[in-house]
């Protein structure tokens, strides 16, 4: 049985089927939109950076090209695991096995954290925004991207497979967190269509898989996305 973090929420995709979400980090904006609007909000060269909910670390060898130190924080303890392989070569970054409403982390210690496809509910994160609140610098930042469940087909999939999810609330949510947001625009881009329809089966309910399956012609999926942040 895998190791999870006490307070752990389960995320059915990676959680599940990392190889296949290998393929969708991989798929996921080929442009790097995501990355530059971060770095236009708050630039990470020479900084100390923060990734939660790093799952196997996909992200991890990018940020540490420009960060003087990151550390990814996972609460799966196989994934930290594969992250923590991934980056054996890389003596600047070191990956915990916890949450982020627990981040084994001393005060004052982060200038930018970030969080991608982690905090989609809104309402229930509350320990973990406080816990970003403790461990980033003034002066720094954090972020947060997730899903616009309003938007494209992507959107209107995601609402199927999960109805109790409300977009209303959870923009209120942020709202009243005081944090920004933007709309960002990407796509997932796949080199073999197999690679496509197994990402769609690991993030949807199995008939709206299908369903989207039937909808998506070609190798590329509209994925819009909002990017929120907060400076501290």
């Amino acid at each position: 049985m895998p190791r999870i973090a006490r307070g752990a929420i389960p995320s059915p995709n990676i959680w599940n089927a990392p190889q296949v979400y290998e393929l969708e980090n991989r798929a996921v904006d080929p442009q790097g939109a995501a990355d530059a609007a971060m770095r236009e909000l708050r630039p990470w060269a020479g900084a100390t950076v923060l990734d939660i909910g790093c799952g196997t670390g996909f992200h991890l060898p990018v940020l540490a090209a420009d960060a003087a130190a990151v550390i990814g924080v996972e609460p799966h303890g196989d994934l930290a695991g594969l992250a923590r392989r991934r980056c054996a070569n890389l003596p600047d970054v070191s990956v915990y096995a916890a949450t982020a409403q627990d981040l084994p982390l001393p005060d004052a210690s982060v200038d930018v954290a970030m969080a991608r496809w982690a905090y989609f509910f809104g309402p229930g994160c509350e320990p973990g925004l406080r816990e970003l609140s403790r461990v980033v610098r003034r002066g720094g930042a954090a972020f947060v991207i997730d899903l616009d469940a309003t938007r494209g087909s992507f959107g209107r999939w995601f609402s199927r497979t999960v109805p109790a999810y409300s977009a209303r609330e959870v923009e209120a949510f942020w709202d009243r967190q005081g944090w920004q947001r933007r709309t960002l625009d990407l796509t997932m881009s796949f080199g073999r269509r197999a690679d496509l329809e197994a990402v769609l089966r690991i993030e949807f309910a199995p008939d709206v898989a299908e369903q989207a399956i039937a909808e998506t012609p070609g190798l590329e999926i509209f994925y819009p996305n909002v990017l929120r942040w907060r400076y501290f």
